[in-house]
């Protein structure tokens, strides 16, 4: 019962990853290529995919939690794996997910927003000083 309950689980934190993926794949891409334009930005954009699966799956498989069934405790026994309660691990998968993800995201527009205007800065000192000497020239 342990076996499936980790299974199902694992499926469930691995669905909603490919569900955020979907949903934010054509953004971060569309990002990272504005940012790095060079073919090293498909290479950032696997990353960032693959990092989205590690983290959220991480949150959301709470190994911690699921250890309380395998190990021995003394005291009162461990909560029986009742149709409830695997609703509730569901939902709590899905939104331990979910805030994982939320936060590895939230990272990289912080990150991504900061390197754009790095990058609009710089190509504004590349126009202005020619314009300049237009108007010098002239």
């Amino acid at each position: 019962m342990f076996i499936t309950f980790l299974l199902i689980t694992f499926l469930v934190a691995l669905i909603t990853c490919i569900l955020v993926i979907k949903i934010f794949d054509n953004p971060i891409e569309k990002i990272l290529s504005r940012i790095i334009t060079d073919e090293i930005s498909k290479a950032w954009h696997k990353y960032i995919k693959f990092a989205v699966f590690v983290v959220g799956i991480s949150g959301g498989v709470e190994i911690w939690q699921l250890e309380r069934f395998i190990t021995p405790q003394a005291g009162p026994p461990s909560t029986p794996l009742t149709a409830e309660y695997w609703i509730l691990e569901i939902y709590r998968t899905i939104l331990g997910t979910l805030q994982s993800i939320a936060w590895i995201l939230l990272l990289f527009f912080l990150f991504a927003l900061i390197a754009y205007v790095i990058v609009r800065v710089l190509e504004l000192k590349r126009v202005l000083p020619g314009k300049e000497e237009i108007k010098n020239g002239v």
